[in-house]
């Protein structure tokens, strides 16, 4: 289930899903760059990079490669980290080297701020994972 909620010019999007996988592996997915890259993207994207420092304080980088293999960077701050929980990190549209760069860059229109906030919730249901994924400050679609 996907859901927004806009806020002055701005939008929230909240996607919640249960896995049938126990929560330390839907959590690993999230945190060890080797899981990551197995999935990271959207439908027909790879992901030839995933750096993760993980840490209150510590930078992620992931690169996502589209079909016609041009490189998309990401990058953000883990800010909370509760183990096996909740996850808070910052997250930027960035270059190669993790820098945050705008996202015009990558031909993103609209006012996007060069910093947004997404929070991770990751809860045991009987050897499943309802998994939430709240993503603020993205832009108003006009």
């Amino acid at each position: 289930m996907a859901k927004t909620v806009q806020k002055k010019g701005k939008t929230a999007l909240t996607i919640t899903r249960i896995f049938d996988a126990p929560r330390s592996l839907v959590w690993k997915a999230w945190t060890e760059p080797e899981l990551a890259m197995r999935w990271w993207g959207p439908k027909g994207f790879t992901a030839p990079v995933a750096k993760i420092d993980f840490r209150v304080g510590g930078k992620y980088v992931y690169a996502m490669r589209s079909p016609e293999g041009r490189d998309f960077w990401s990058a953000g701050i883990y800010r909370e980290i509760v183990s096996l929980e909740k996850i808070v990190a910052t997250d930027s549209f960035a270059d190669e080297k993790g820098n945050i760069i705008p996202a015009s860059h990558y031909g993103m229109t609209g006012d996007w701020p060069l910093e947004l906030l997404v929070t991770l919730l990751f809860e045991e249901q009987n050897g499943r994972t309802k998994f939430s994924l709240r993503h603020e400050g993205i832009p108003r679609a006009r």
